[in-house]
């Protein structure tokens, strides 16, 4: 594999897109629904799908976002796990209860950022239920999380990694394979 292989372009990122926000309204046509997007990159593409289901709908769904630095059982396994985590805002602006609601992320691997999200997520109250909307799917799960809506479904060996670059933070719209070794892999993708 050459040291970087493009697995979704600007376009197949858009067309992607548009067709989760499909499948999310039609699971969903009680309207009883929420997006929260993981920081980052999950955060920008919840945005995106927000802007979507709200034109498919003709109506405004809630929009928010949730760190979960501080939810992580793995941060001092992970690369760079001995310096303090980054943290963002948490933006849970409406009533969870009673709610759908869909988070969304950009690379589903071990599930435990998701883990670590729904936790985030029933501090602020009980949802009637939680969906999982991801990017791209690339395996090697270590917990029982399984997407309601997958992008693309990215075989992978762990000694790859999955980059996701979003215009809004890195001025291009793009998902690449590489070695995990790969300068700047860590900064996009796992």
């Amino acid at each position: 594999m050459d040291p970087a292989t493009v697995a979704l372009d600007r376009d197949d990122m858009r067309r992607t897109l548009m067709r989760i926000a499909h499948e999310i309204v039609e699971k969903n046509p009680d309207g009883l629904l929420a997006l929260v997007g993981i920081h980052r990159r999950g955060a920008h593409l919840a945005h995106r799908l927000h802007g979507l289901i709200c034109e498919l709908l003709q109506t405004g769904v809630p929009l928010g976002s949730v760190d979960i630095a501080f939810y992580r059982d793995d941060l001092t396994t992970r690369p760079g796990g001995s310096a303090a985590p980054i943290v963002h805002n948490t933006e849970l602006e409406f009533p969870i209860d009673g709610r759908t609601i869909v988070i969304v992320d950009d690379v589903l691997y071990t599930g435990r950022t998701v883990r670590s999200a729904i936790d985030a997520i029933f501090d602020y109250g009980r949802p009637a239920r939680v969906q999982l909307a991801t990017l791209i799917d690339r395996g090697h799960r270590e917990l029982p999380i399984r997407p309601d809506y997958v992008g693309k479904n990215l075989p992978t060996s762990r000694e790859q990694r999955v980059n996701v670059y979003v215009e809004e933070i890195d001025g291009r719209d793009e998902v690449t394979i590489g070695p995990a070794t790969a300068p700047g892999a860590q900064a996009a993708g796992r």
